[in-house]
């Protein structure tokens, strides 16, 4: 039996996928355009890959130029996070996954913290507010 949690919409979109979780924020700058893997020092994600993965984790960080552009860059060589879930939503990482069209939802049911792991295969429904872990 799959269980379902509800959360919030910020960007439209129903995508399926393994979730990488980080626990630390992100700055999309530091993540390699060519294969999309987190190349900040020290970072909870450093040597692994979001390349067409629903990333989870607390917040973006940087200045809007470095945010958009690191996610454009990665969405020109299409290793781009195909859906987000986010703690703290701040404007430019809303504004670029309105933008680019990815799937992204915060206020996400405290009971999906304690249940998903890391490699889960989820869907992420922002469109009906709905996170499935499969």
């Amino acid at each position: 039996m799959f269980k379902v949690y509800k959360c919030h919409k910020i960007s439209d979109g129903c995508v399926e996928a393994e979730v990488t979780i980080s626990k630390d924020d992100i700055m999309f700058y530091l993540i390699r355009p060519e294969d999309g893997v987190m190349i900040e020092p020290s970072h909870d994600l450093e040597g692994r890959t979001m390349s067409k993965k629903i990333l989870m984790f607390p917040s973006g960080k940087g200045s809007s130029v470095v945010q958009a552009d690191g996610l454009f860059q990665l969405m020109k060589n299409n290793n781009n996070p195909i859906g987000m879930i986010v703690e703290r939503p701040e404007t430019v990482l809303v504004t670029s996954a309105i933008v680019f069209e990815i799937p992204m939802v915060d206020k996400v049911d405290p009971e999906f913290y304690k249940d998903i792991k890391e490699g889960d295969r989820i869907k992420l429904d922002a469109t009906n507010e709905e996170i499935t872990i499969l």
